[in-house]
């Protein structure tokens, strides 16, 4: 397994037009606990991951105000270890999910709730505008279904007012994709998406087509749809790589278009999954891991 964790070596994508991150980057999802109702983690341990992943060449980290259990909290963090943030540093966050009694994200926020989590965003980060904020819709309910527009025409408001440079969607299809840009510029879609998970190709395609980032969460199968590593077996032999490492290499091989955001709260993990952006797969390999 080698040794060459760059980030950088993944490739460049200009977010929104203008601001140029890596294509492979870090979800701070897993900083505060492995799951939403997992064991706290240690927060020492959370900044140390972060700030190793900015000298591996991380500049595109992905967070949430509700990325929080037991007083430990991922914008907390990243304030904390990197604040004050360097220019080329890129955080994007989502709002919409609220959190219930027990920290578990629920429910969803209403068009007048949208605001105050982009304010606590702001506070928390300690930011005074904020570079990428996603609406995340539906839980963990299928793409589409309901309307966006009154929930994005807030958030669009904010981005007149200064307060957001870009705006992002998160769990949707293309149809409120076309919703949301009648409303405003959308710079990226942050859909579950991986290497045997791709539903969302043909709207992918449209990201691509349009310039949009496509951002997957859940890039190495948490969630409600893990890999089947066992598939993955011939390809990172060839490559002498891990399961994580193919999956990344896949999602960056996929579209120009595709950023990664593995999530980890191991320093371990982050050099792992980082070491992926030095695979090259070939079609030989794209045409194996993509059978069925």
């Amino acid at each position: 397994m080698t040794t060459n964790t760059n980030a950088a070596l993944g490739g460049t994508f200009l977010l929104g037009g203008d601001l140029p991150v890596h294509r492979l980057g870090f979800g701070a999802m897993r900083l505060p606990t492995g799951t939403f109702q997992g064991a706290v983690r240690d927060p020492e341990t959370g900044v140390a991951v972060l700030r190793r992943a900015v000298e591996l060449g991380v500049d595109h980290i992905d967070t949430a105000w509700f990325y929080r259990r037991g007083g430990v909290a991922a914008n907390d963090l990243i304030r904390r270890a990197l604040a004050p943030y360097a220019d080329d540093l890129v955080i994007a966050t989502k709002v919409g999910p609220l959190l219930d009694d027990d920290g578990v994200p629920s429910s969803q926020a209403g068009p007048d709730e949208l605001r105050g989590l982009v304010e606590d965003n702001l506070r928390t980060l300690g930011v005074e505008r904020l570079d990428l904020v996603y609406l995340r819709v539906g839980g963990l309910n299928p793409p589409g279904g309901e309307s966006i527009s009154d929930r994005f025409a807030v958030l669009a408001e904010l981005r007149e007012e200064g307060l957001i440079r870009h705006l992002g969607i998160s769990n949707v299809d293309i149809a409120l994709l076309d919703e949301a840009l009648a409303i405003a510029p959308v710079a990226a879609v942050q859909n579950s998406f991986h290497v045997q998970d791709r539903g969302d190709t043909e709207l992918l395609a449209r990201c691509e087509k349009d310039g949009i980032a496509f951002v997957p969460f859940f890039p190495l199968g948490g969630g409600l749809r893990p890999i089947d590593q066992t598939r993955l077996t011939a390809v990172m032999r060839r490559h002498g790589a891990t399961a994580a490492q193919i999956a990344l290499a896949w999602l960056l091989a996929t579209s120009p278009a595709a950023l990664a955001i593995p999530g980890t709260g191991s320093l371990d993990h982050l050099e792992e999954n980082m070491g992926a952006g030095r695979i090259r797969l070939t079609p030989e390999d794209l045409a194996a891991l993509e059978q069925d």
